[in-house]
């Protein structure tokens, strides 16, 4: 019971840093934060008119696959998207089924894609969260940007991130387990491979023969074959919907699975988690499950 709340809080305005610090990031909780991003020009600005004018045909990273899942376990591998780089108009195309395509398409690059690839949109949101920046002492990692089919879904797996998801249009499907679920929700380690086009247009899997397994969560948490896993039926997933001007303070370590409506745009904010009893919890636990495993 150490990571359990029956349902994520809402908070109704910004905290502030210490009371933000006190009780949310210390304790490693979730919450929905509202009217935190309501000034942002994006909120009104960000339509497919509006970026097709200021990003336009602009050569961007979009992830692309057959089946929506980018990063996960497919055919008993760790299989990574198709990056593709293709103008932004050809991508806002594929969403708006100008275009059809048989294929699944999302602009999820997670490298600072936000300030890196789309320079042009930073001034309509913020390049960090002043409140979150004073309470951590630092500035965030990284900032990425978020566009998609509904197709497109983001397997369960956890990051090293304290997280500030940001939705401007559309809504986020979060399932989250806190960090205490870990010895029910399994691990495997699969070989990494990539999707790639053939020349008839269909993807094949290619492995990555050079690169180590990758440690990744083979499990469905929306349908959970409990017959392979019977551990899981034992963990509490926590589900809510982040809307259009929310944010959702997604805690390091948490396992998330996400969804998303048809054309949801995102921006969120990754600041690097401090390695401190939380860490070591975590790893003490690891360690323990698998350790419970081989026995």
């Amino acid at each position: 019971e150490l990571g359990w709340m029956e349902s994520v809080p809402y908070l109704d305005r910004p905290p502030s840093p210490l009371e933000f610090y006190r009780e949310w990031v210390s304790p490693n909780k979730p919450c929905i934060i509202q009217n935190a991003i309501t000034h942002w020009p994006a909120l009104k600005k960000w339509t497919s008119v509006y970026l097709r004018e200021v990003v336009g045909g602009k050569v961007v990273s979009v992830a692309v696959t057959p089946n929506g899942y980018a990063d996960a376990v497919f055919q008993d591998r760790f299989v990574m998207p198709e990056e593709r780089q293709m103008p932004f108009t050809d991508f806002l195309d594929i969403v708006e089924k100008k275009v059809t395509s048989p294929n699944v398409f999302y602009v999820q690059k997670q490298c600072s894609n936000l300030t890196e690839e789309l320079p042009e949109l930073v001034c309509d949101v913020q390049p960090d969260i002043p409140w979150m920046t004073e309470a951590l002492g630092k500035k965030p990692d990284a900032v990425n940007f978020w566009l998609g089919e509904s197709a497109a879904v983001t397997s369960l797996h956890k990051d090293h991130y304290e997280n500030l998801y940001c939705v401007i249009s559309g809504e986020k499907h979060f399932l989250l387990h806190p960090p205490s679920d870990r010895p029910f929700i399994p691990y495997e380690l699969y070989q990494p491979a990539t999707y790639q086009v053939s020349e008839d247009g269909s993807f094949e899997i290619v492995d990555e023969k050079s690169a180590d397994k990758v440690p990744w969560i083979p499990l469905d948490p929306l349908n959970p074959n409990l017959e392979q896993y019977p551990e899981y039926a034992q963990a509490k997933p926590l589900q809510c919907t982040v809307k259009a001007g929310e944010m959702l303070y997604l805690p390091s370590l948490w396992f998330h699975h996400v969804q998303q409506s048809h054309g949801c745009i995102a921006v969120n904010y990754w600041y690097d988690m401090e390695y401190d009893l939380k860490y070591s919890y975590y790893q003490l636990l690891d360690c323990l499950t698998k350790t419970v495993k081989v026995l």
